[in-house]
C-alpha cells in the first residue's frame, strides 16, 4: 500500500511504525473471512480492511470524523487478521497509534468519555476494583434481574499457596480483577507448579498490566503501569533468581511480552523491558515444557468416564501470543476428553472493557460462542483469560473454569 504520511507524524517514531504496518498491506481481503465485527454487521469499514483505509486517510492528513472513531471503537483488536493474513500485516500496533491519535483530536460526549475514565480508575486498582465488587455483592440478591446478572456472584476462597521451597523459582503477575474474581487460578497454579518441583512467587507493587488504560487509549497511564510491575520485579530479574515471569490470565500475557516493543524508545527501561518481555511466558507454555513430568503425575481416572470439556481459546492466546494447541494438549495429558468447537477463531466477546463499552456487539458474540462451546455437549467449559471466563459466566449453562484450575483438581484426584 503506498502512502504519504503527513508532516505532523511522518518522522515519528510512530509514524515510521505505522509507515511500515500500512506499506505491508496488499488489499488481499483475506481479513474480512474471520473478522467478527465484519461478519455480524457487514459494513467494509467494520473490517481490518477497512479500518486500514480510515487509518490511512487519519496519518495522510485527511479530517478524522466521529465516524472514524466509531469504527475503531468497533474493533475488538481480537487480532484474528494478523493470524489470517499472508503478508504480517501488524494490525494490532497500527490500530493502538490510531486510536491514540484519533483520541486527541475527536471529542467525545461527556457520558462516553466518563464511563471511560471510571473503568481506567476502577479496572487496574485491585483494591478499589475488590471493595467495590464486594459492595455489589451484598446487594445482588435485591437487584433486579439485568443488574443482578452484571454482578458476579462470590468466587470461592482459594485453596491453600504452597510454601516456596524449591530452587527453581518464577514469578507470577498477580493482576488486577482476578484476584477479587477468581482468586483459585493463581493458587492453582502455584500448587500445581509447586508438584512439579516450581516455586512460584508474587512481587510485591505488582498488579495491572496496564492493558486496561492502555487499550482505552490513555497510553501514557498504562505505559507509566507497565514501568511500575518493571520495578517491582527487577531486583528479581536483575539477580536472575527467576526462570520466568508466568502470567495465568492471557489478556495480560500478550501484554506483558510487548512490554519490549511498547517502551522501546524509553532511555531508561528499554533494556529492562526486553528482559521482561523475554521472561513473560503464559502458564501454558510452562506446562508444555514440563509435559513428561505432568503425565507422570496423573493416574489413570477409575472406569471408562473420561471429563468431557469444551475449551474456549481466547483471541489473546491465539492471535495475540500465537500459542494453539497446546492447552489442548495439556488438558488431554491431563486425562480429559475434549468436545468438538466450530469457529475456534472468533471472539466470545470479551475483550477486555469491550463488552461495557459495545454491549450489543459483544453480546451477539456471546451467544455465537456459547452455541459453538454447548454444541457438542460438553460437561464443563474451560478458558485461560479471566475476561473471557467472566463474559463466558454470564451467558452459558455449564460451569465455566480457567483450565488451570481443573488440572489442579485432576492432580489432587491423583494424589
Amino acid at each position: 500500500m503506498q502512502t504519504k504520511l503527513a508532516d505532523f507524524i511522518k518522522n515519528s517514531p510512530q509514524g515510521q511504525e505505522a509507515d511500515a504496518i500500512l506499506r505491508s498491506c496488499v488489499h488481499c481481503g483475506f481479513c474480512l473471512a474471520t473478522c467478527p465485527t465484519y461478519q455480524i454487521l457487514g459494513d467494509e469499514l467494520d473490517s481490518p480492511r477497512g479500518r486500514i483505509y480510515l487509518m490511512k486517510q487519519m496519518l495522510e492528513g485527511q479530517p478524522v470524523t466521529q465516524k472514524t472513531q466509531l469504527h475503531l471503537d468497533r474493533c475488538l483488536t481480537c487480532r484474528a487478521c494478523e493470524t489470517t493474513c499472508p503478508s504480517g500485516v501488524r494490525y494490532g500496533a497500527l490500530v493502538d497509534i490510531s486510536r491514540g491519535m484519533v483520541e486527541k483530536q475527536v471529542k467525545r460526549d461527556v457520558r462516553s468519555d466518563m464511563l471511560r475514565y471510571t473503568l481506567r480508575k476502577i479496572l487496574p486498582h485491585a483494591t478499589v476494583f475488590s471493595a467495590l465488587l464486594k459492595a455489589g455483592q451484598a446487594i445482588r440478591p435485591f437487584l433486579p434481574g439485568n443488574l443482578k446478572r452484571a454482578v458476579p456472584a462470590r468466587a470461592k476462597p482459594a485453596k491453600p499457596w504452597p510454601t516456596a521451597q524449591h530452587a527453581r523459582k518464577m514469578l507470577i503477575l498477580d493482576g488486577c480483577v482476578q484476584p477479587a474474581l477468581a482468586p483459585n487460578i493463581n493458587a492453582a497454579s502455584a500448587r500445581v507448579l509447586d508438584r512439579l518441583g516450581i516455586s512460584l512467587i508474587k512481587a510485591g507493587n505488582a498488579g495491572c498490566c496496564g492493558a486496561v488504560a492502555y487499550h482505552l487509549n490513555a497510553q501514557q497511564e498504562g505505559v507509566d503501569t507497565m514501568r511500575r510491575n518493571i520495578d517491582a520485579w527487577w531486583s528479581w530479574v536483575e539477580q536472575k533468581e527467576v526462570e520466568a515471569i508466568v502470567v495465568t490470565a492471557s489478556g495480560c500475557g500478550v501484554t506483558v511480552k510487548e512490554y519490549g516493543h511498547l517502551l522501546r524508545h524509553d532511555s531508561v527501561y528499554a533494556e529492562k523491558a526486553a528482559s521482561i518481555s523475554a521472561l513473560a511466558k503464559d502458564i501454558s507454555e510452562i506446562l508444555q515444557a514440563e509435559l513428561e513430568n505432568l503425565q507422570r503425575l496423573v493416574k489413570p481416572e477409575s472406569g471408562a468416564h473420561k471429563t468431557k470439556l469444551s475449551f474456549h481459546s481466547p483471541c489473546t492466546l491465539q492471535h495475540g501470543m500465537q500459542i494453539r494447541g497446546i492447552v489442548e494438549k495439556i488438558l488431554l495429558t491431563a486425562g480429559f476428553e475434549l468436545s468438538f468447537v466450530p469457529d475456534t477463531h472468533l471472539c466470545c466477546g470479551s475483550a477486555g472493557t469491550y463488552s461495557i463499552l459495545q454491549p450489543e456487539l459483544s453480546q451477539q458474540l456471546l451467544r455465537n460462542k456459547v452455541n459453538a462451546l454447548e454444541s457438542d455437549k460438553p460437561e464443563q467449559i474451560a478458558t485461560a483469560n479471566i475476561g473471557c471466563l467472566m463474559h463466558l459466566q454470564s451467558g452459558a449453562t455449564l460451569p465455566v473454569k480457567h483450565w488451570i484450575e481443573l488440572v489442579d483438581e485432576r492432580l489432587s484426584c491423583s494424589t
